[in-house]
């Protein structure tokens, strides 16, 4: 063959062999969303702003993180079997049922306390393991919210405290609350969660045995059923603290805890990375670094509660 042929030839394979690279799809990731349904749609933006368009570069398997443990491990089975390339769980349990039951998927944890006091991580510099995600500061937030209820409402002494028994970072979390009860002088009345119908049984005792306030830590199952505690607590006009904002927005008077959209887009930023190649247990866990203290008066004086000024002074958010 004469080289004025195989140059002509050649260069057209080169140009076929490129367009054929060019035309070929796009890789589609597969990740498990094991979320509530508020943080879902919020990570799902998150994702899209870092230029995942769903049905074209990804797909979500969406499931809810809130079922007891046999449950939850069911639904991790049966997101697994879909060939998925990333989990974000959102709490602590969820991220469990995905380490047991999705054994070769990297995971991203989001609202799941502190994944290394529960073990799910060896460190926040390196995770090791399938796990990375952003961790809750569970003491020292613990601390800070009681010590604002308190400034909020000097003449507190007995705190009722509301919880998920059945999730260990919960557990953990309402330890860390203990401690610090004890260091500012206050009586915790443990009341013990374990579904969404034992909500009834938890108010039937305060209605027994009044305590000065309301604790109650943030999850899957007690999320859903604040509305009874801000009905009680406006009812028996005492003050509550939740763990974010957009609880005293919903009707809760307090709220202290690290901003959820930031949080949230770190979440996604470390999903991000791990998708494009990096070991999630390589990537050093994220910890809060923006917090939002809210007060909502319009609460405040539905109950006939009197908010010091030296405390809205220290509020980011004030709900009129």
């Amino acid at each position: 063959m004469s080289f004025r042929l195989f140059f002509p030839l050649f260069l057209l394979t080169g140009i076929l062999a490129w367009a054929a690279h060019a035309q070929s799809p796009a890789k589609v990731y597969r990740v498990g969303l094991f979320t509530c349904s508020r943080m879902g749609p919020g990570l799902e933006q998150a994702l899209a702003k870092r230029g995942y368009s769903e049905g074209k570069t990804i797909q979500f398997d969406r499931r809810p993180t809130y079922s007891d443990g046999a449950g939850l491990h069911r639904i991790a089975a049966e997101m697994a079997g879909g060939q998925l390339d990333l989990v974000i769980a959102c709490s602590y349990p969820a991220a469990v049922a995905a380490l047991d039951k999705a054994p070769d998927v990297p995971i991203v944890v989001l609202h799941a306390g502190d994944p290394v006091e529960t073990g799910l991580v060896r460190s926040v510099s390196h995770p090791g393991g399938r796990i990375t995600g952003v961790s809750q500061v569970s003491t020292v937030l613990a601390a800070k919210r009681l010590q604002l209820l308190k400034e909020a409402a000097p003449n507190v002494h007995k705190v009722a405290m509301l919880w998920n028994e059945g999730d260990l970072a919960m557990q953990m979390r309402c330890n860390a609350v203990q401690a610090e009860a004890k260091k500012l002088g206050l009586e915790t009345e443990l009341l013990p969660l374990r579904s969404p119908e034992s909500f009834q049984a938890a108010l039937y005792r305060m209605s027994n045995d009044p305590p000065d306030a309301i604790f109650v830590v943030a999850d899957g199952l007690t999320i859903p059923s604040d509305d009874l505690v801000f009905q009680y607590a406006s009812a028996h006009r005492v003050p509550d603290m939740e763990e974010y904002g957009f609880l005293s927005h919903l009707g809760g008077l307090l709220a202290y805890g690290p901003d959820d959209e930031d949080e949230i887009d770190r979440a996604a930023d470390l999903a991000d990375r791990v998708l494009h190649g990096a070991k999630a247990g390589d990537l050093p866990l994220e910890l809060p670094t923006r917090y939002h203290f809210t007060v909502n008066l319009k609460a405040a004086h539905e109950r006939g509660l009197e908010i010091p000024e030296t405390v809205l002074e220290r509020s980011d958010d004030v709900i009129e």
